[in-house]
């Protein structure tokens, strides 16, 4: 007989508590991930993004995995490469691997639950505050005898991904609002 797994059924988010707390369609204090799936070892990565009225993710690739966006509130547009299509509550949409999109929100803002297979492989956790940050740059420069490494800059404080996005622009993989 095989060991069963540990985890359990459990609810995990009240959606419309979630968004009402952090102003789903019309309040920019919130934007980026509001929750996220991290719960040992399961098999699926799962998101709550908001972006706020007229915030937009980049145009971008997912190469690895087949993305399953459900909009949850607000309004908004997904720029493919077949065009346009239109967001509204409920509206839920398949991003296959290797395409390309942008993310668009309209003037109510658009939040969505994003679900897809878990990744593979290490993601990079840059610290949340800007002293810790510094502290670790100082270390890297210290123990290598240069300058810090370029890249640690371009990475999303919230996701660890590598952006080439401006400050008040959003993250292209989690969405979280880019403040360097």
């Amino acid at each position: 007989m095989t060991e069963q797994s540990a985890a359990q059924p459990r609810l995990l988010a009240e959606i419309d508590r979630l968004l009402d707390s952090a102003g789903a369609t019309d309040a920019p204090e919130r934007s980026g991930a509001l929750w996220r799936l991290e719960e040992d070892e399961r098999q699926l990565d799962a998101n709550v993004i908001r972006l706020p009225a007229r915030h937009r993710i980049e145009v971008h690739r997912e190469p690895d995995v087949d993305v399953l966006p459900v909009v949850l509130a607000g309004e908004g547009t997904v720029h493919t490469d077949e065009g346009a299509l239109t967001l509204a509550p409920h509206a839920l949409l398949w991003l296959p691997h290797g395409s390309q999109r942008a993310i668009e929100a309209g003037s109510r803002g658009l939040s969505y639950l994003t679900v897809h297979r878990k990744r593979t492989g290490m993601r990079i956790q840059l610290p949340r505050d800007a002293e810790a940050l510094r502290r670790l740059e100082a270390r890297e420069e210290e123990a290598e005898g240069g300058e810090p490494a370029c890249l640690l800059p371009r990475l999303c404080p919230e996701c660890g991904a590598p952006n080439e996005r401006s400050s008040g622009q959003a993250c292209s993989t989690c969405g979280a609002e880019l403040t360097r």
